[in-house]
């Protein structure tokens, strides 16, 4: 990918190869195709960090309140992710999910997902007894669970590199190895200094992911809001034992928080992922218990919005450690949906790291989050399912860049 210097002040820079940024660009690339658009990310390939760690689940939208930009975002991604994947000849997995009440006190959560997903327009949704479950899913137990057929698997690290080849192909740049350090104004545009490199750009697309705040504060926008990354830990069930999976297994979540539970991915290369738990992570790349960053951590700790948000999760988030310390914990939150799982059929697997955007008041945005400032766009939240999400939220982003910035066709 070309790490050529511009002659000319590029029309918008796109912070970020992640998959939304990628998306971004390509979208406003296709809509205004007079635009001269650059993606600037700072490592030697896009995709390697959220999108690069993803389960590559493409979400059916079951899990949304009506009328949010997650559900809208998402049930219209899934249609325009899978039309794009058959173009590309991408390969994708429709393995099914259900998404399973192992008791009588979690029925109402699950009929009242049923009714979020009947209002968002869910394809195929089902409610099924325990019968019905055992045809499916053979070794799970449970007493009623939403089956969701057209729940599908992918890459995403393929469609976020078939993103980035048609931006190329556009007459759009990757600029790679490009690691933001300073922002400066130059007249009607900004000056992006990405270490011994100045880059000029009339308007910026923040995408970055785990950096986003930071990147929007570079630019001197006004957040009620700050990333605090959260770890996802997830074991491999040993080949012997993937039979136990046929696709998808689910927990009822706890709808008072953005994450999913512990769960059963079979993946696009017939791996099966258990997993993940949520733990604060001591750096937004912290990928390992042992990883560190002394200003992500002092960030994370010197906010006041974490500390309000601790005050309210603090018996899930200690719930959540002892998952992450001890292997028996998290086979015991397993066995709730598999009962024939043992330690002995889990290998340890790999982790991701959620860039999650907490307010000032401690609350977890359970929303996609994009807000304005001057001269630029930035996507302040977006988790899962933003990579199902991609290609609509990329249209969202470059129709109101079109409008905010002026672009033209």
């Amino acid at each position: 990918m070309n790490r050529g210097v511009t002659s000319r002040p590029w029309d918008i820079a796109v912070i970020g190869g992640g998959i939304v940024g990628l998306s971004a660009a390509l979208n406003v690339i296709q809509l205004y195709p007079k635009t001269r658009v650059a993606v600037l990310e700072k490592e030697t390939e896009v995709g390697l960090h959220q999108t690069g760690h993803n389960s590559g689940v493409i979400h059916s939208g079951v899990y949304y309140r009506p009328g949010s930009q997650k559900a809208r975002f998402c049930v219209s991604g899934v249609q325009m992710l899978k039309s794009y994947c058959h173009e590309k000849g991408i390969e994708y997995d429709e393995c099914g999910k259900v998404i399973v009440a192992t008791d009588e006190s979690e029925l109402p959560r699950l009929e009242e997902l049923r009714r979020r997903g009947r209002a968002n327009g869910v394809d195929g949704l089902e409610m099924i007894g325990p019968e019905r479950l055992a045809e499916i899913e053979p070794h799970v137990r449970g007493v009623k669970a939403l089956r969701l057929p057209k729940t599908a698997v992918v890459d995403y690290r393929r469609v976020a590199h078939a993103y980035a080849e048609d931006i190329q192909e556009s007459g759009g740049e990757i600029l790679t190895g490009r690691r933001l350090r300073r922002v400066g104004r130059n007249g009607g545009g900004v000056e992006l200094d990405t270490g011994g490199e100045t880059i000029e750009a009339k308007h910026v697309i923040n995408c970055a992911g785990l950096y986003a705040d930071r990147v929007a504060r570079m630019m001197g926008a006004d957040l009620d809001v700050r990333i605090v990354p959260f770890r996802g830990e997830y074991y491999t069930l040993r080949p012997e034992s993937r039979g136990l999976v046929k696709g998808m297994i689910y927990p009822t979540p706890d709808p008072r928080f953005p994450f999913l539970g512990v769960h059963y991915t079979r993946g696009i290369n017939g791996e099966v992922e258990a997993g993940p738990n949520a733990v604060l992570a001591w750096s937004r790349e912290g990928y390992r218990k042992t990883v560190v960053n002394a200003r992500d951590a002092i960030g994370t700790f010197a906010y006041v919005g974490f500390w309000r948000m601790t005050l309210r999760t603090w018996r899930v988030g200690l719930a959540e450690m002892r998952r992450s310390l001890v292997k028996s914990v998290f086979v015991k939150d397993l066995r709730k949906l598999l009962p024939e799982i043992r330690s002995e059929d889990l290998a340890p697997g790999g982790a991701g790291v959620r860039a999650q955007a907490v307010s000032r008041q401690g609350a977890l945005l359970d929303d996609f989050c994009i807000e304005e400032s001057r001269g630029a766009i930035h996507v302040l939240n977006a988790p899962s399912p933003g990579a199902t999400s991609s290609l609509s939220i990329g249209r969202h982003i470059a129709e109101r860049a079109g409008k905010s910035f002026g672009l033209k066709g």
